[in-house]
């Protein structure tokens, strides 16, 4: 199983629950960098992954695809603050340190790095763990994979995920589509919520089938029936726009092979002067030094424990 962690999420958790007072030894910022240092340290500690990968998005949401397809998609977000953009950086160090690989791009974004790493492991029998608590991501899962949020609860199994939102993972972003979503400001089909929109996806494979029959969603028993597919009729544009927003890519020219996502043993001289500069105690150092002796499979791209794991811009592997 590979291991996919959507940094942001957990980046962000830690920067906006922890105290702000928690500084580097340069006066900087530390208190989200402690707090994904625990979180990353805890899941290689408990699941021992052989492959693991965190991807973060770019600071600049302009150069996304998804900003030429519609320039107003996360329009509304205020740019991130410096003290958090500074601790993102050093949380890609921290991923250098333990031996994990941290992946970006300026075109793509997080989802479609753990994307497109589900869907090329998914081709060769291996099953993904995708850790995050953005809803957008349960779409990539299938029967053997499942999507967790670390630290809030169990992670959900394909059917779990089914049972939890009524919907299919592989209908999710059809189910977006119809709905919207405010959170990256994309617009859906006006007066279309979420018990709607899991009717539709319940009768409908797809936001293509539906459009391909909207006389059956006249007749289907539900309140509104027609004025629904008179809605959905007006708004076709608008739902197939939303349709591209709201998938996943999968295919993202990472030019990154399965070793390139191998987890190495921690460079612990590294880590031990990266905690020294953040100021952290005895608590990550020792959790450290745990790690360092877990067993772990190198990858050929190297064959030394310890050997840094790819970084940067993926589309420059």
């Amino acid at each position: 199983m590979i291991y996919l962690i959507d940094a942001a999420v957990y980046v962000f958790r830690a920067y906006h629950s922890l105290p702000p007072d928690m500084i580097d030894r340069n006066g900087n910022p530390a208190h989200a960098v402690f707090g994904f240092a625990r979180m990353l340290g805890d899941v290689i500690e408990r699941a021992r992954p052989k492959y693991m990968a965190v991807a973060f998005d770019h600071r600049s949401v302009a150069k996304c695809f998804r900003n030429r397809i519609y320039p107003a998609y996360k329009a509304h977000r205020d740019p991130a603050p410096a003290d958090l953009r500074y601790q993102l950086e050093r949380c890609m160090e921290l991923c250098r340190c333990l031996g994990v690989a941290a992946l970006w791009s300026d075109e793509y974004e997080a989802d479609d790095i753990i994307g497109t790493l589900v869907t090329a492991f998914r081709r060769e029998g291996v099953r993904s763990m995708v850790i995050s608590r953005d809803k957008d991501l349960a779409q990539l899962i299938r029967e053997g994979d499942a999507y967790w949020d670390f630290g809030s609860r169990n992670p959900y199994s394909y059917h779990d995920i089914l049972r939890h939102y009524g919907v299919a993972p592989e209908r999710f972003a059809d189910y977006l589509a119809l709905t919207g979503d405010t959170v990256d400001n994309i617009p859906g089909i006006p007066g279309v919520g979420p018990k709607t929109a899991k009717l539709l996806m319940q009768e409908f494979a797809s936001v293509d089938e539906l459009y391909g029959d909207l006389e059956r969603v006249s007749g289907m028993k539900m309140r509104g029936a027609e004025a629904l597919s008179e809605r959905l009729r007006e708004h076709r544009e608008a739902a197939y726009l939303a349709r591209q927003l709201t998938a996943i890519a999968c295919d993202v020219p990472l030019g990154l092979g399965t070793d390139g996502v191998r987890r190495r043993l921690p460079d612990l001289a590294a880590l031990a002067s990266f905690y020294d500069v953040q100021q952290f105690g005895p608590f990550l150092r020792k959790q450290g030094e745990r790690l360092a002796q877990l067993p772990v499979e190198l990858g050929s791209v190297s064959g030394i424990a310890g050997a840094p794991p790819p970084q940067g811009q993926i589309n420059l592997f």
